[in-house]
């Protein structure tokens, strides 16, 4: 089978990063190449599977942009997939790609959403991209909850989204040197809005002796760091900046914390998992399918910090129920979560999408 992996993200987050562990983790007999508006995005995807090659088309301009439809075709149509992956990281990317491969015969759209938003966005383009849905051949959120989310999102039938959970590697890269002697909370990923890490730090007053390490970098750093100013906590605040090593971070915290206000699935949470930390999260997209509450970690309602504060304490405090979270963490992650359990899982989608077709 050819497959080409498709994403018109600018950067490399968790979407990005979830399809490079899906191409490095798939059977050999899937040959896949990775089309991209942006060079260095394509490279670091294609780079998880050695031998996968990458081509790059222009990012395109406005909702009616004829020159860049017909470079993604003509992409398309030299690479000739059996089936096109549009890596979405928003219901609303990925549309150029998708229409180009429905116009060309013999391709195959499964389009994987990511990250259940909505926005401001204009009628018209809602509109099209209900319609451009309705005529994929597959349609993939990235759990069940995140699936019914993106069906009331965009205008879809009840079912017309199937869930497919995201994996990571279950192998634990070396862990970092622990350099606070207290409890620690951990965070990681970009510093914005979304994330909701003021919640975090508004937590540490009622967290004595406790330390809040956010790994990662943002527009809203120097906001938090003058909020932990204000709240007299700022000694007990530590933002690393942007780290390629991030993940070795983990076996240095206590617990991880994940506040978002909005999610898909995210690949930390994952991450934490396998490497036994229990986790507190907001109960946002199908974050509660991978933390089960009071056995993995525990899910909060979004916003709500005096919950988030008394379940992280509840953890600070009580070692033996870390462990025994953790322990059941690294389990089901190691059963249901892992990069290998997620090619499987779209490999049976493919194989669907071209069975009915007769392929």
């Amino acid at each position: 089978m050819r497959l080409l992996a498709y994403s018109d993200s600018c950067q490399v987050g968790g979407a990005e990063l979830a399809l490079g562990y899906l191409l490095g983790a798939l059977d050999p007999h899937v040959e896949a190449g990775v089309l991209a508006v942006d060079e260095a995005v394509g490279a670091a995807i294609a780079a998880h599977r050695p031998g996968t090659g990458h081509a790059v088309v222009r990012p395109p301009e406005g909702t009616r942009d004829g020159a860049a439809l017909a470079q993604h075709r003509r992409a398309i149509r030299a690479f000739a997939p059996d089936v096109l992956h549009a890596n979405q990281a928003w219901p609303w990317a990925c549309g150029y790609a998708e229409l180009a491969a429905l116009l060309t015969p013999g391709v195959r759209v499964v389009a994987v959403d990511h990250l259940p938003v909505g926005g401001a966005i204009p009628r018209p383009r809602r509109l099209a991209r209900r319609l451009l849905a309705r005529r994929l051949h597959a349609h993939v959120a990235v759990g069940e909850r995140a699936a019914r989310e993106v069906e009331r999102l965009v205008g879809l039938p009840a079912g017309a989204v199937r869930g497919v959970a995201n994996g990571v590697p279950a192998a634990q890269p070396e862990p970092l040197a622990r350099t606070h002697a207290g409890p620690t909370v951990g965070a990681l990923g970009r510093i914005t809005d979304q994330k909701g890490y003021d919640a975090l730090v508004r937590a540490l007053p009622g967290l004595p002796g406790a330390t809040l390490v956010l790994v990662g970098d943002g527009p809203e750093r120097a906001a938090l760091e003058a909020l932990a100013a204000e709240l007299g906590v700022v000694e007990r605040l530590v933002v690393t900046g942007w780290t390629r090593a991030a993940r070795r971070h983990l076996p240095t915290f206590d617990v991880l914390a994940v506040p978002s206000l909005w999610e898909g699935m995210p690949l930390v949470i994952l991450e934490a998992m396998h490497a036994g930390l229990p986790v507190v999260a907001s109960d946002v997209g199908s974050v509660a399918e991978a933390v089960l509450d009071g056995e993995t970690g525990y899910v909060v309602a979004p916003g709500d910090e005096a919950a988030l504060r008394e379940r992280l304490a509840r953890l600070l405090g009580d070692p033996d129920l870390r462990v025994r979270l953790g322990d059941r963490g690294r389990a089901v992650a190691a059963e249901r979560f892992t990069d290998a359990a997620m090619a499987r899982r779209y490999e049976a989608v493919y194989a669907d999408v071209l069975g009915e077709h007769g392929r």
